[in-house]
C-alpha cells in the first residue's frame, strides 16, 4: 500500500503548507510529499492535478482528498487523539484560537507575509496591524500562563494549535516582533523543534524568489 502523500509550495513562504506538515509530522504520519513552487509558470494547472481547489497544502491518502488545513488537522485528530488537547475545555478553547487564526489576521498576513529566510525586516505599522499582533501576543501569554505546568507548548503539549501559530512564529522573528517573558519563550520553543528545524534548513535551501513575499527595508 503507498504512502499518504501531501502537497505543499514552498517551503520559504508557504505557511498553510508549514501548519499542515507539522501536523503530520508530529502526528508521526509516514508520509511522502510533493513540493509545487508557487507563482510561476504552470503552478496552477499543477495544483489542479492534485486537487479541485488547486491549493496547497493537499493530503490524499488512498482515494481521499482533504485540501484544507484544519479539515487535515481533524481528520488526524480521528486516529491520533494526542493533537487535540485531552481535557474538553482546553480542547474546546484550542480549537477556538486555531480557527481565529485560520480566518483571521488579514492585516497580519498582508503586512508581514512569511518569508523564512529573512531577517531584519521592517514593515509599516498599521492601527490594523498593531491590533493582530496584539491579539496573538494576548493568546500566547493566556495560554502558557494557564498551562505552563503542563508543559511548553501554548496547551502544555503539542497540539494543531501550535502547528497553526507556527507560520506567525516565524513572521515574528523575520519582522523583529518581541515581548520579554512568555511571547519570546513561546517562539524559542518553538524553533526549538527539531521538526521546525527541518522545515526552516530545507527553506533555505530553496532558490525560488517570490517577489510579493520579499517586503520590508533591511
Amino acid at each position: 500500500m503507498s504512502k499518504p502523500l501531501l502537497v505543499i509550495g514552498n517551503k520559504n513562504y508557504s505557511s498553510w503548507s508549514l501548519r499542515a506538515w507539522l501536523m503530520l509530522k508530529h502526528a508521526g504520519v509516514d508520509f511522502d510529499e510533493v513540493r509545487i513552487p508557487l507563482f510561476v509558470a504552470g503552478y496552477k494547472e499543477k495544483l489542479f492535478s492534485y486537487s479541485p481547489a488547486g491549493k496547497v497544502p493537499v493530503y490524499r491518502e488512498g482515494d481521499l482528498l482533504v485540501w484544507d488545513t484544519l479539515a487535515i488537522g481533524e481528520y488526524l485528530y480521528e486516529t491520533h487523539p494526542a493533537l487535540w488537547p485531552a481535557d474538553r475545555t482546553a480542547r474546546a478553547r484550542a480549537r477556538s484560537v486555531s480557527a481565529e487564526m485560520h480566518s483571521g489576521f488579514v492585516p497580519l498576513r498582508k503586512a508581514m507575509p512569511m518569508n523564512i529566510r529573512a531577517r531584519g525586516r521592517k514593515v509599516d505599522s498599521s492601527p490594523e496591524l498593531e491590533a493582530d499582533i496584539a491579539r496573538i501576543k494576548t493568546i500566547w501569554r493566556e495560554l502558557r500562563k494557564q498551562y505552563t505546568v503542563a508543559g511548553p507548548w501554548l496547551f502544555g503539549r503539542y497540539s494543531i494549535a501550535d502547528a497553526m501559530f507556527a507560520p506567525v512564529v516565524f513572521r515574528f522573528l523575520t519582522y523583529g516582533v518581541t515581548e520579554t517573558g512568555a511571547v519570546d519563550e513561546y517562539v524559542q520553543t518553538a524553533m526549538r523543534d527539531p521538526l521546525v528545524q527541518e522545515w526552516l534548513q530545507a527553506g533555505e535551501l530553496e532558490q525560488e524568489v517570490v517577489a510579493s513575499s520579499e517586503v520590508g527595508d533591511h
